[in-house]
């Protein structure tokens, strides 16, 4: 398969990575699954048990005209604990490497069937300015893409920083969230090869 160059010239890709059908089920799965990983779990709130004191009964049993209690941390009572106190859990879902690999091949094979795939020989700036990055950007006729580079540029990632519609992220980093979020794929040359041997 050929990926058309900025520079005019085609690129050769690799058909067990941009020439696959598209899994609907397995690119929602893993999707889902990766946006349940980041999230904190760390909700925690005290139950009964949990709660400082309430060890005496708080008045006799008989003869006050209230409801007989045991415990000033019960539930009912608003210095008690919560019924069904939230813990701290993972959310964390098991998928395959292979389930992995699969969902990514889904998405980058779609996304060049749709022409939103754009191949640079190397994109590199200056310094970090945030005009020149979004010149180039216009050169190309791009308002919103996520840039995959071969390695970590730091002009490049604090020129993005300020374009809401712009990301950076290497071939070894980029994950099927940040694959589906932007409208196009600006690649580089070196950042293709290694997103085929990642991925193959």
């Amino acid at each position: 398969m050929q990926l058309n160059a900025a520079n005019g010239v085609t690129v050769e890709v690799s058909d067990s990575v941009f020439g696959v059908d598209y899994n609907e089920p397995l690119v929602h799965q893993v999707v889902t699954a990766y946006l349940a990983g980041a999230r904190a779990g760390t909700k925690a709130q005290k139950s009964r048990s949990a709660v400082r004191g309430g060890g005496s009964k708080p008045y006799r049993q008989k003869g006050t005209g209230r409801a007989r209690a045991g415990t000033s941390r019960s539930p009912l009572w608003r210095t008690g604990g919560k019924t069904f106190a939230a813990q701290p859990r993972s959310y964390a879902q098991k998928v395959n490497r292979k389930m992995y690999r699969g969902a990514v091949r889904s998405i980058l094979s779609e996304l060049y069937r749709q022409g939103r795939v754009h191949v640079l020989d190397a994109l590199t700036l200056d310094g970090p300015k945030t005009k020149a990055l979004k010149a180039k950007l216009e050169e190309l006729s791009l308002d919103e893409a996520l840039i995959i580079v071969d390695e970590q540029d730091d002009n490049l990632w604090l020129a993005a920083r300020n374009l809401p519609a712009v990301d950076v992220a290497t071939a070894v980093s980029v994950d099927p969230v940040s694959l589906i979020g932007f409208g196009h794929l600006l690649v580089t040359t070196a950042a293709l090869q290694r997103l085929e041997a990642r991925f193959a």
